[in-house]
């Protein structure tokens, strides 16, 4: 197939899409993506980009077309600007760069914003072309949940924009089951939703890593690894709170590792709170060198606010966590809880409850080696049945097909 993928975020950011996008091409198809100028999550054009953007055409063996936008910098204002500057450079750009390739599918990455869509919408009315539009992040509903917007009629115009690119998309596909729903409410086809969620990247059930040599080592220490972005979302408030109550306690140490909008924001606090030796900030690192970080950990930290959006979603990082074999902390509600359960993977406990977490920290250090390895290989098996990369990528394979033909069905009417 020659698939069109549609993406605001690429490589040298690391997001799932680049893992998708190399299955693709290792699997036969032409892939081109349409995307941006690397500058997530800091604001400033990732500095080997910018020394040679020419380094940056070509992604295992996809062709990659950079469409002009102004980078996310600080505030409100600015982050809305990228947005839009997106939006139009991605489709003037793209469809001049594109004027003369033809695809069998377009597929459109969903993360935040939604308006990242627009270009993929644009290009597919253009080119006749069926459209999968894999949808990551809940609008407007996300925006309500982390403050960005309060103004219910503007919420309400976002959900016309969301039912604006729902509605002409072949295909809708949702990252959990509880999306469904959800997506149903703006969408006017809901037979055409389905149900995609993320794999467990291979690169990290790797063994025999040397651990990163950044995490200071120290005996009996129990290791709580946070990885990803720190953003609103993640609640770190409520994070440093359990950290707080456990910081008498020689043994628990938490490392954070990435960084994001609320980076800045936590370093002062840790500071404000004297908890610098129980909390360790490592700051941001490929994805390629994760595993390395992750030998450290005896446990894993997954958070999300309280809010029905994020109750509906899974984060993307409890697959990796999974497959690592290594025991999780879930401070959040709904999907994501439920799938550590299920897994009998690790403990949860409600979005936001610090002592909450605190106690399931404690309850996992006083555990022994053998049970909490027992733990994290139930992870490891529940992650490789329920979100194997295999699998999942056959089925992402079989809904561009089925885009296909009732596109095709459709033109035949």
């Amino acid at each position: 197939m020659r698939i069109l993928v549609v993406s605001q975020y690429f490589w040298p950011e690391n997001f799932r899409i680049n893992d998708l996008v190399a299955e693709l091409v290792g699997r036969g198809h032409s892939v081109t993506v349409l995307t941006g100028k690397p500058n997530y999550p800091s604001g400033n054009i990732h500095p080997e980009f910018k020394k040679n953007p020419g380094a940056f055409t070509q992604y295992h063996g996809a062709n990659l077309i950079r469409a002009p936008m102004l980078v996310r910098a600080q505030g409100s204002v600015r982050l809305f600007m990228n947005y839009i500057s997106f939006v139009f450079g991605a489709s003037v750009w793209g469809i001049w760069k594109l004027r003369h390739d033809k695809f069998d599918v377009i597929f459109i990455c969903g993360l935040s914003p939604v308006t990242l869509a627009l270009p993929g919408i644009l290009i597919s009315k253009i080119k006749k072309t069926p459209t999968v539009f894999w949808v990551l992040d809940l609008w407007p509903e996300s925006l309500r949940a982390v403050g960005v917007i309060r103004s219910p009629r503007v919420l309400g115009w976002v959900g016309h924009l969301v039912r604006f690119i729902y509605n002409r998309c072949t295909l809708i596909l949702g990252q959990s089951r509880g999306f469904i729903g959800n997506i149903s409410k703006y969408c006017a086809a809901p037979e055409k939703i389905r149900y995609f969620p993320s794999w467990a990247e291979s690169i990290f059930s790797s063994n025999g890593v040397e651990p990163a040599p950044e995490v200071p080592t120290g005996d009996g220490l129990f290791n709580i690894l946070f990885a990803g972005n720190i953003g609103e979302s993640q609640d770190m408030p409520a994070v440093l709170n359990a950290a707080e109550r456990l910081k008498d306690d020689p043994r628990i140490r938490w490392l954070i590792l990435g960084d994001g909008r609320k980076s800045e924001w936590l370093a002062q606090e840790i500071g404000r709170r004297k908890l610098q030796e129980r909390v360790v900030l490592l700051g941001r690192h490929p994805v390629e060198r994760m595993p390395s970080f992750y030998v450290h950990a005896d446990a894993l930290l997954v958070s999300l606010k309280h809010d029905p959006a994020f109750s509906l979603t899974i984060p993307a990082k409890l697959q990796s966590y999974l497959v690592a074999g290594i025991p999780v902390l879930g401070m959040l509600d709904g999907e994501g809880a439920a799938t550590i359960e299920q897994a009998n993977a690790g403990f949860t406990c409600p979005a936001g409850d610090a002592a909450g977490l605190a106690d399931a920290a404690m309850k996992l250090a006083d555990m022994s080696r053998q049970e909490r390895a027992a733990m994290g290989e139930r992870g490891r098996r529940y992650a490789q049945t329920e979100f194997g990369r295999e699998m999942l990528m056959d089925r992402l394979e079989a809904f561009f097909q089925e885009a296909i033909s009732a596109s095709a069905t459709r033109a035949a009417r």
